[in-house]
């Protein structure tokens, strides 16, 4: 049996999976770039199709550039190519399972990659990295560190960069309703339904609002984890942000 569905909170789980499975059928596989690999802008792709010929390692280049970062920690060119060494090396065999799950040591080196990214926003970037950033998306769903508000500043980044697509709003809508902060969760909600095409309307409002309804799949409300919004560019809907370094908090709407 796939699923055990004895116990409401496991029933309420599965019934979460298959809305969110849902709304990718719905969006459409293509859209999301699943199965194409990050590089194509997809959100659920593995590391592994980062490895490039012959699956050469870059710790070399992911040391070099700790050590400018160390040395400049206010080169953002610099912190860029770190994170750019490092999302590479994230796909490595001792990283990525083959089949595909994130080891103990790939969980290590995601942490690595999240603080090298919040240096780096904490610079203020006039232009965040948008390649950088879809990568980032996996390393704070729940395939990664599981970081619902990371999520949402990735998130954030993409919708900015990539006004028009819904189905960026719609996942945007999904982390921010799990980190809940209901208020950007509406506000994308909004958007995806609008810019999703018109016969398909009615039932991304349903599956959202059942996202908003039970994000976290279980009765009780979860903290969510994670980063606080980054100040660069003031959010995707100009409100209120903190960067990461200040230890401020992403605030949670009810």
């Amino acid at each position: 049996m796939l699923f055990d569905l004895r116990g409401r909170g496991r029933r309420r789980t599965v019934q979460v999976i298959y809305i969110v499975l849902a709304i990718i059928f719905l969006l459409g596989f293509v859209g999301l770039g699943i199965g194409g690999g990050f590089g194509s802008g997809g959100i659920f792709s593995a590391f592994t199709n980062r490895e490039g010929s012959g699956g050469v390692s870059r710790a070399s280049e992911v040391k070099k550039y700790e050590r400018l970062t160390r040395q400049q920690p206010g080169n953002v060119n610099a912190w860029e190519k770190l994170l750019n060494a490092q999302l590479h090396e994230a796909g490595g065999e001792a990283y990525v399972s083959r089949a595909g799950g994130v080891t103990s040591k790939g969980r290590e080196l995601f942490t690595r990659i999240a603080q090298s990214w919040n240096s780096y926003l904490a610079l203020n970037p006039r232009k965040p990295s948008v390649p950088i950033a879809k990568e980032m998306l996996q390393v704070f769903t729940e395939e990664g560190l599981n970081q619902p508000a990371a999520a949402v500043q990735v998130l954030q980044i993409l919708v900015a960069a990539e006004p028009n697509s819904a189905h960026y709003y719609s996942f945007l809508a999904y982390y921010a309703y799990k980190a809940h902060n209901t208020r950007v969760g509406d506000l994308a909600a909004q958007k995806a339904i609008s810019l999703a095409p018109a016969v398909q309307r009615q039932r991304l409002k349903t599956e959202l609002a059942a996202l908003k309804k039970n994000p976290n799949g279980s009765e009780a409300a979860a903290t969510a984890t994670g980063t606080p919004a980054p100040s660069s560019g003031g959010g995707a809907f100009g409100g209120a942000t903190t960067t990461p370094s200040s230890g401020g908090s992403t605030g949670k709407q009810k």
